[in-house]
């Protein structure tokens, strides 16, 4: 699974244009439950389903609340599902390996 790190909207915009499947981890410093997705998303990319998947890692910090708000965002950790560049799923808060594939897989 391919890592990329958006910085600005437009980055994050030009990623769900540039790869058919991306998987949006929006996150920020200090929260508990996006230190525990971190794992899950580690133990997800060390598996065959996750060939293919982008993941691209989006920080409240970084690109601010105003962005977070104009995505419909309303907690942090969020994962967005984006197939093609349409928003197929969105799982609020922890989500185990399981979740993740689950939902990749339903999507």
């Amino acid at each position: 699974m391919l890592t990329l790190h958006a910085t600005t909207p437009d980055d994050y915009h030009a990623a769900l244009r540039a790869h058919p499947t991306v998987l949006v981890d929006f996150h920020k410093d200090n929260c508990p439950g996006c230190r525990m997705l971190e794992l899950s998303l580690a133990a997800f990319a060390a598996t065959p389903q996750a060939e293919g998947v982008v993941l691209l890692k989006v920080k409240l910090e970084t690109l601010g609340d105003a962005f977070f708000r104009s995505l419909g965002l309303r907690q942090t950790p969020t994962l967005q599902l984006v197939r093609d560049g349409h928003d197929v799923a969105r799982l609020p808060g922890f989500q185990s390996p399981q979740q993740i594939h689950a939902a990749l897989a339903d999507a």
